[in-house]
């Protein structure tokens, strides 16, 4: 068994795009769009064959979004060295994204990074 994909509501579906495009090399289809129900979204694959799909419908409620919270947390992209992960993470910040966290190694081992990205939405970056 394996997750299919993963699924994300959100306001900006261009941007959004953009973001998983540009900082990690994700490829997305064309975009599907209902007239009927104002409904968006489009698929964006990664190298691995990971897929994530993004979303957008008139009238979504967007409420503040706590760094500590529950629910699902973050999406995690393995970038494959620690390296990658410090010059993302750098790239990131440059661009003006808060880094919540790291680069570090965490008690459990990982080594990585936490940004807050798309909407408030977080982004862990890890080998």
């Amino acid at each position: 068994m394996r997750i299919e994909h993963i699924a994300m509501y959100v306001n900006d579906l261009k941007t959004a795009r953009a973001f998983f495009v540009n900082y990690f090399n994700g490829k997305a289809d064309d975009g599907y769009h209902n007239p009927t129900t104002g409904f968006s979204s489009y698929f964006i694959t990664f190298d691995d064959g990971a897929r994530l799909e993004i979303m957008h419908k008139p009238n979504l409620s967007d409420d503040h979004k706590a760094l500590n919270r529950t629910g699902y947390i973050h999406i995690a992209f393995s970038v494959g060295s620690r390296e990658t992960v410090d010059e993302l993470t750098q790239r990131l910040r440059t661009d003006g994204y808060e880094v919540v966290s790291g680069p570090r190694t965490t008690g459990d081992g990982y080594y990585e990074s936490c940004v807050v990205a798309v909407e408030g939405n977080l982004v862990e970056i890890t080998i």
